[in-house]
Order: C-alpha cells, then structure tokens, then sequence
C-alpha cells in the first residue's frame, strides 16, 4: 500500500513538553557506555552532577520525540516494515543537564522510490527552552517504508549524505559495548522489545536482542567529541549519518573519521570483526576553538 502524501502533510501533531534532570542525562550516556572507565574524569562529567556535569548533545534525538503517528493506518504506513534510515541533529545552543523544552514535528519530505518498493518520510523536529523559546537544536529523522512507493512523489530527496574521501582515515577510536547496553539505552524512552526480549528478536531474523541505531549514533557523537572537540559538547555543531547494519551489545565500534575542511569531518562506524559498517555517509561539525 502506497503511502497518502496528502493526509501525511496536513498531519498536525500536538507539541511535545518534557522535563529532564541530571539523572535522565546520566542515564542517556550511561547508554552510550559513558563509565566503561571509572577513573576517567573526562567521562564522569556526563554521569556525576558533582562534576560539572554537561549533557551530551546527542541526546536531543530523545528529546520530545512521538512517533505514534507512524501507527496511524491512513497514513499508509506499514508499521512492521518501518527502518530507520537516517538521522541528523544540528545543535542552536549548548544542550543543558536539566531543564524543559517544547518540540513540535512536522514531515518535510515525501520521496518515492516506485510501486512495490519503498517510500522515506522525512521529519523534522524543532527543539527550544520552554521558558524563554531559545532554540536548542534541530532533529532530522528519515524513515524507511518498505514497499509503500508508488504514490507519485519524486525519486531522489532534496539533501544526500556523502560517502567519505576513498583513501584512508585520518584518525580511528574505537569504542566496547557491554551486553547489556541496550537495556540501559532503552531507559530513554525506546522500550521496542526488539532491543530487549530474545524471543522477539529472533522473530524479526536475530539470533539476540539488537542495539537501538540512536545508540551507535550516540556512540559515534562521544567519540569523535573526545577525538575533535576535547570531550566538550558545547563545541559540538552538527552530525549525521546512515544507518546501515545492526549492532550486537558486547560489539567494539570502530569510528573512523576523515577531515574535509576546517571544522567538518567525515565518519564511519564499523564493526570490524563482522566487517560490517553499521553508520555510514557521516558528517560532524564542530567549532575548532575550545
């Protein structure tokens, strides 16, 4: 079933509150491995409140996200045939370790790949303080519906991700998963059974719980942060990328990275024993000034 371009533009989905404090920040980098190394000050900045603590800025991709409307059938939207292809955020200001926002989304993009094959919804969510309306970031979800093409929308979308210079990276850190990473992670709001209970993983074609893809992205942020931006996420600017394979809790992610201009870089994240590049067509930007 095609998707309807018609009602999915004039969706009007209600703005999303939401409250967090230190502790829901700490939890989020908790799910990105954030402690692996309990001597390492540079980490417990994101897990201590005694430690002037900052959030790290990937975690607006949980903030004030909905997605129930993805189950709503007028849309056309086969929920069990949904991927997450892309996702990107581009920070406005520094993410705080606690406070309120509003975040309102809106779908900007419909791209049709032809009847019988897949569609991509894209999505854009606006995020700022709701006290005083400063803009925090700007989050990008690109959704993949199997076999929802042929409703008559263009083939290509406006802005693609581009693969990394073909030579080798200029810089590589690698990052262990614990097992049970993705139990933590979900404590952010993803609670897809998928992520968590063995025998639903098995019917959707793994032989174990899979790890949720804002994680490696997550992952990927704390990463190539430490390796640009000295650990500090106030310099962080943009990112984006493609998701590409699933990772296994317990897997060590090889982020590797290339500079194109001052201040951008290009990444990808592998799982080299599987040689498996699971985030592909990266892009990071950050300030080159502490």
């Amino acid at each position: 079933m095609p998707l309807d371009p018609d009602y999915l533009l004039a969706l009007d989905r209600d703005e999303i509150v939401q409250d967090w404090t230190w502790k829901e920040a700490a939890i989020y980098a908790l799910g990105l491995g954030y402690g692996d190394d309990p001597l390492d000050k540079a980490q417990l900045r994101f897990l201590d409140a005694a430690q002037q603590m900052q959030a790290v800025p990937a975690m607006v991709n949980v903030l004030g996200y909905d997605g129930a409307w993805l189950r709503d059938e007028r849309t056309g939207v086969d929920y069990l045939k949904v991927v997450h292809g892309e996702q990107a955020m581009r920070m406005h200001s520094p993410l705080p370790v606690e406070g309120r926002i509003r975040a309102r989304t809106r779908i900007t993009e419909l791209v049709d790949k032809g009847p019988g094959k897949g569609a991509l919804i894209v999505t854009e969510r606006q995020i700022e303080d709701a006290a005083t309306g400063t803009p925090i970031a700007t989050v990008n979800h690109t959704i993949f519906c199997r076999g929802a093409g042929g409703f008559g929308g263009r083939p290509e979308q406006s802005e693609a991700l581009a693969a990394p210079p073909p030579r080798a990276p200029d810089g590589a850190i690698d990052i262990d998963t614990p097992p049970q990473l993705a139990l933590i992670y979900r404590l952010s709001g993803d609670l897809n059974p998928l992520h968590a209970d063995p025998d639903v993983a098995r019917k959707a074609g793994f032989d174990r719980p899979i790890l949720h893809g804002l994680s490696t992205f997550g992952i990927a942020c704390r990463g190539l942060m430490a390796a640009l931006c000295g650990g500090h996420g106030a310099r962080v600017q943009s990112m984006a990328g493609r998701f590409s394979a699933p990772v296994f809790p317990g897997e060590t992610l090889g982020i590797e990275y290339w500079h194109t201009t001052p201040g951008r870089t290009a990444f990808e994240v592998r799982v080299r024993d599987r040689d498996a590049t699971v985030l592909g067509s990266g892009r990071f930007d950050y300030s080159t000034e502490a």
